[in-house]
């Protein structure tokens, strides 16, 4: 069986082509600059990489493209489209689904409803759906919901100490974000060490330019640092992360702002970039900072004490840890960061191997804590697509 994988952005669509009964990836690419000039990339195993630039004035064109090249005589991997049997969709919000589940019209009309609750990623999702239902009529279309792990999260974990009417009548809670990467990572993790996910304690941390931390205990998600929406928690690339909710009306009186440019300036022009003021790319950070530019240290510093807060609360939350486990663009890539983070964590029973974590190769999963520590750390590339293609998997041969 042949699953297509897709995760539609408001101007990409990176796709992975999964051969279920092989365990492989044929194929997988990124479309850019939809709407406007239009690129792709489009990859597979051991041969060269092929780049075109394109013109895509929507996803329905990207997707096209998309299955064009994979059906094409020298660069393609399979005869015809008709070989794919169904298509799995990343939808960062799922509202009120608990699980993965087929879409169909009542299902995509739930969640046009809620685009209000994620405006910035349920459209182009949507766009994604529909771009597949229109050049593969019939094929079943799967969404897999990075909040759908954080369905299991106790009242006192989800609710905001704010009138409670706002959650009976708005739906303000804490929804929780990048599910399906802690979903992969916790259980990877426990797998790595040989330990029984459904019987340890883990504090996944997903550090890139979007970032969330969540507590993992017996397999369940307790807590985690994104919310309502995805501006919670440790700083990121652009966004602010947590802040105290009165900053907002100042700022407002003080610069004559309208709430949605406070809203604009604290999803794009704040975190790692806003405290820097070089970029939102810690290489870029970083080559600063090694010029003495103290600001851009100084981002580096906070985050890195933002993420040992939420750490070690989730320790608490818990009654303890057993794996720490570090993924996503940042923590895979960023030898010093992780250092930072984990270096100063003996009171929580963390012995960290500097030498291991200095030499260990992009793309492995390695355990990054000294043989003797009771709390063990793990370095482990993410894989959603991995995930999305095992639920699109389970429910189209369950049905």
């Amino acid at each position: 069986m042949k699953l297509l994988v897709i995760n539609a952005g408001s101007s990409s669509l990176k796709y992975q082509l999964f051969d279920m009964e092989r365990g492989t990836v044929p194929a997988k690419g990124l479309c850019e600059k939809i709407t406007t000039a239009g690129s792709i990339t489009h990859k597979r195993p051991g041969k060269p990489n092929y780049t075109v630039e394109y013109p895509m004035p929507s996803h329905t064109e990207a997707l096209a493209l998309v299955l064009k090249l994979l059906t094409d005589k020298e660069l393609g991997v399979i005869e015809s489209a008709d070989e794919i049997t169904a298509v799995g969709h990343r939808f960062a919000h799922g509202g009120k689904f608990a699980d993965s589940c087929l879409l169909g019209d009542e299902e995509l009309a739930y969640l046009e409803s809620i685009v209000p609750l994620n405006p910035l990623h349920g459209p182009p999702a949507l766009k994604g759906v529909a771009a597949c239902k229109a050049l593969m009529p019939g094929k079943p279309q799967v969404g897999v919901f990075d909040t759908s792990f954080y369905s299991g999260l106790e009242e006192k974990a989800y609710i905001y100490p704010v009138p409670y009417e706002w959650y009976e009548k708005y739906g303000v809670r804490r929804y929780g974000f990048h599910g399906t990467s802690h979903r992969y990572v916790s259980a990877k993790a426990a797998e790595h060490l040989g330990l029984d996910y459904d019987k340890i304690k883990i504090v996944s941390c997903h550090i890139g330019s979007g970032s969330s931390i969540t507590a993992v205990k017996n397999g369940k998600a307790v807590d985690t640092s994104l919310g309502f929406t995805p501006q919670e928690g440790v700083p990121m690339g652009t966004r602010s992360g947590s802040i105290d909710p009165s900053i907002i009306p100042f700022i407002m009186e003080q610069t004559g702002m309208t709430a949605t440019e406070v809203n604009d300036a604290l999803n794009k022009r704040s975190g790692l970039l806003g405290i820097s003021g070089v970029s939102n790319d810690a290489r870029d950070i970083w080559a600063a900072a090694r010029e003495g530019n103290h600001r851009a240290l100084l981002a580096m510093q906070v985050l890195t004490h933002y993420v040992k807060k939420i750490v070690g609360s989730y320790a608490a939350v818990m009654n303890g840890v057993d794996v720490i486990v570090i993924t996503a663009g940042l923590g895979e890539n960023d030898r010093v960061f992780r250092q930072m983070v984990f270096e100063d964590m003996e009171y929580l029973g963390v012995h960290f191997d500097k030498e291991i974590n200095a030499t260990c190769q992009h793309g492995e999963a390695v355990t990054l804590s000294t043989p003797d520590s009771p709390v063990k750390v793990v370095l482990l590339p993410t894989d959603e697509e991995y995930m999305i293609a095992g639920d699109t998997y389970r429910l189209v041969t369950q049905n």
